[in-house]
């Protein structure tokens, strides 16, 4: 996936989540909107280098959207929505060699409780569930997932179960959207309810994919599978 355009900045400070004041390099201070609702914990601090993009919209109330930060000499996109395009891209492609052979890709479908399955599989009569998830936090050497407490995340994981239950495939993929080559695995001791659901669901068959994206100031695009570390 290309980016738009990339325009940099330092940041001066992020706030009621989805907000950040920047001061780009030409010395101008703007507020920029922040697709990520986590607590973006190591992907984020004052005055890292961060580069967003410029968008004209009369409906819009904030013109620039926060796509990458930089800390130490990893690139983070932490923009989230755009871990499902990437995937999507990656599953079309045939990067994610594990989620090849289906004749039908449909996102965002309904199914579960009031829920939407990120992408759809198909082929005559089978369906393969993918559930995608954006990774960009990282704890001492590793990389991880969720930054916060995720009811939501651990509704998805028994939506998968459930596929599973019925007869489909069910696949949980994470999308590490940051640069660091590290290995991964959960964050337990963040949200230990989402770790013991993780378990009692694979144990049932729902399968997991951790895949790491290539970033530059130019495009993302998934790239290796990761090795996830079980506890």
């Amino acid at each position: 996936m290309k980016f738009q355009e990339l325009i940099a900045g330092k940041l001066v400070k992020r706030y009621k989540r989805f907000l950040a004041d920047i001061i780009l390099e030409n010395g101008e201070e703007i507020t920029a909107h922040v697709p990520n609702s986590g607590a973006m914990t190591s992907c984020i601090e004052e005055n890292c280098p961060v580069w967003v993009t410029f968008h004209d919209n009369p409906k819009r109330k904030l013109k620039y959207t926060l796509e990458l930060t930089k800390i130490g000499e990893n690139l983070i996109c932490t923009n989230t929505g755009v871990a499902n395009k990437i995937a999507i891209e990656a599953v079309e492609n045939g990067t994610i060699e594990e989620l090849q052979g289906y004749t039908s890709l449909k996102p965002e479908q309904k199914y579960g409780q009031n829920s939407r399955i990120d992408i759809l599989l198909e082929k005559e009569d089978e369906k393969c569930y993918v559930e995608i998830k954006s990774v960009s936090l990282k704890i001492d050497d590793k990389l991880a997932f969720p930054d916060a407490v995720t009811s939501r995340g651990t509704k998805h994981l028994n939506e998968l179960r459930d596929m599973v239950q019925q007869g489909h495939r069910a696949v949980m993929l994470y999308v590490i959207q940051r640069t660091d080559k590290a290995s991964f695995r959960l964050a337990h001791e963040i949200d230990k309810k989402y770790a013991e659901t993780f378990k009692e669901v694979m144990d049932l068959g729902v399968e997991v994919l951790v895949y790491q994206s290539d970033i530059n100031h130019k495009e993302i695009n998934v790239k290796t599978k990761v090795k996830m570390e079980l506890t």
